[in-house]
């Protein structure tokens, strides 16, 4: 159980720095999905394994600002 915990513990901020326009519809969903689709928009998200895939799928256009 306390693994769960300290798994849970973990953050990760992402600011969003380019445009969703004129990008594939994946990558869009993919921001819609970070809660980020706005440029300068910042999303505090659980840092897992999947939202780590989801951010490099689209780290041309999204930056890391903070790991807890």
């Amino acid at each position: 159980m306390a693994k769960t915990a300290n798994k849970a513990a973990k953050t990760i901020k992402v600011e969003q720095t380019g445009s969703a326009i004129r990008r594939q519809h994946a990558q869009r969903s993919t921001l819609i999905g970070l809660r980020l689709n706005k440029i300068g928009r910042i999303s505090e998200l659980q840092d897992t394994p999947e939202v780590r895939g989801m951010i490099a799928k689209v780290q041309h256009i999204v930056r890391v600002i903070d790991e807890k």
